[in-house]
């Protein structure tokens, strides 16, 4: 089993046939729900599943996870790329190894799995998820 991070091969073509809208403010919802280091997921998620998800007995963490804010994709020379503003997880009490960013607007089809390189435990605290800058070699979604 294993979480490897990846732009989900699903979504790649969902793209193309226009099911997915990163617009920020008229756009889809797109969630990051949190996985303990046990789950599988990989390019060929295809939709959220909550096997493997962080326990919802956990403090404040609510199965599904949390909504992210979009930012609407641009482009620089040959890419296209586009992210999401950083997310917090409010006063958790969690364990967890990655994530996956799904669009719950359009049947929470999968977007991409991220790996966190490491468990990270949070004890009451916030657990808050820093993305990389906007960029053509930055961000968290491109396409070249």
């Amino acid at each position: 089993m294993a979480i490897v991070q990846t732009m989900c091969t699903s979504f790649k073509a969902e793209v193309a046939q226009g099911l997915h809208n990163f617009t920020r403010t008229t756009g889809n919802v797109f969630k990051l729900a949190l996985y303990v280091s046990t789950a599988t997921l990989g390019a060929d998620t295809t939709i959220y599943t909550s096997s493997g998800e962080v326990s919802s007995s956990g403090t404040n963490y609510t199965a599904g996870g949390i909504a992210l804010t979009n930012i609407t994709p641009l482009s620089s020379g040959t890419t296209g790329y586009w992210s999401f503003d950083d997310a917090t997880f409010t006063n958790v009490t969690l364990t967890c190894a990655g994530a996956l960013i799904y669009n719950s607007t359009n049947q929470d089809r999968a977007v991409c799995v991220l790996n966190f390189g490491s468990t990270i435990t949070k004890n009451a605290s916030n657990l808050i998820i820093t993305f990389p800058p906007m960029g053509a070699t930055d961000s968290v979604l491109r396409i070249s």
